[in-house]
């Protein structure tokens, strides 16, 4: 009997592991910001169709994830995109999705009615969350751009002093505070990445919850994020304060909230099919019905969680 596969496999997962928990994976990060951009954009171009870019500036979280997508997968290959160019996209994304964010907010004040009927016009307004879930793709980004390859060509050199008045400053003009960028570089960002975790949970269930509303959870399985949501928010907040939750809870409810995007993604995909036409007029059925992606952006709070779990406590 060969055992020599099981020993590959095994080593080769052991050794993914510690190169996230030495922050040493910019490249995959990069690739799943490119792709979760191809997602985001392909969503959040047919929701503005809907509207009939009534608003030019609704050209441009689809040009933006474009760019994001393009910039993400450049960043796999090469160094200087991952540590350059995606990050500025990613900071221009996350500042047009505070815009498209504002907007929303506006579009919503703006139906009849206004906040007097809240409840009824975030139901039928403009999707109140959805520009911030676009930004966790930019945020993906955003930290791949500070992480380190796993190639094995970093420039090594002596650590830099962390104190202006260090002796080894003397010799040279640079010296290195321990700050979130050095703790992002060694892969100690837990605590940072368990909050974005929260917040993306509470973005992506708050829209699951009046996506389905609309529907009249029709389907049992449509309770199923509502409650998968608070479950991972909680577990999330619960590992800033203990590292045991940040390994235990935290990795099994983001697994949880994977598998139920997953889930979710094959419901929705289905409801598509199910329209009149069916496959035969793909892209109608796909605007018009329900949104294809949207749970595979919840399964991205997972994806976060299950990232955080692997992390190390931040020095900062």
């Amino acid at each position: 009997m060969n055992t020599s596969t099981p020993r590959v496999l095994e080593g080769g997962i052991i050794g993914s592991e510690v190169h996230i928990r030495e922050g040493r994976f910019q490249r995959w990060l990069s690739l799943a910001s490119g792709l979760s951009g191809i997602l985001a954009g392909l969503e959040v171009s047919y929701e503005h169709y809907r509207g009939s870019y009534g608003n030019p500036v609704m050209y441009t979280p689809v040009a933006l994830s474009g760019a994001l997508a393009a910039t993400g997968i450049w960043g796999f290959v090469y160094r200087w995109a991952a540590s350059k160019l995606l990050r500025i996209v990613s900071v221009i994304t996350l500042a047009d999705c505070a815009i498209g964010f504002g907007f929303h907010i506006r579009g919503i004040r703006r139906k009849p009615g206004g906040w007097r009927l809240p409840v009824f016009d975030i139901v039928t307004g403009p999707p109140i969350f959805a520009p911030l879930l676009f930004g966790i793709s930019a945020y993906l980004g955003l930290i791949a751009s500070y992480l380190r390859r796993d190639d094995g060509n970093e420039h090594h050199h002596l650590p830099l002093p962390t104190h202006r008045g260090h002796w080894a400053a003397l010799l040279g003009s640079r010296h290195e505070r321990i700050g979130w960028r050095q703790d992002i570089r060694e892969g100690r960002f837990q605590k940072h990445l368990a909050t974005a975790t929260v917040l993306s949970a509470f973005f992506s269930g708050f829209e699951a919850l009046y996506s389905h509303y609309k529907n009249n959870f029709r389907y049992r399985v449509q309770w199923t994020p509502i409650i998968v949501a608070p479950a991972l928010m909680t577990a999330g907040t619960v590992s800033l304060w203990s590292r045991k939750a940040g390994h235990t809870w935290l990795p099994a409810l983001s697994a949880v909230a994977i598998l139920n995007g997953g889930v979710g993604f094959f419901y929705h995909a289905r409801g598509v099919i199910r329209r009149p036409a069916g496959i035969t007029k793909p892209i109608y059925n796909i605007i018009y019905g329900p949104p294809i992606f949207a749970p595979l952006l919840f399964a991205a709070s997972g994806f976060l969680g299950l990232l955080a779990s692997l992390m190390r406590r931040e020095k900062s």
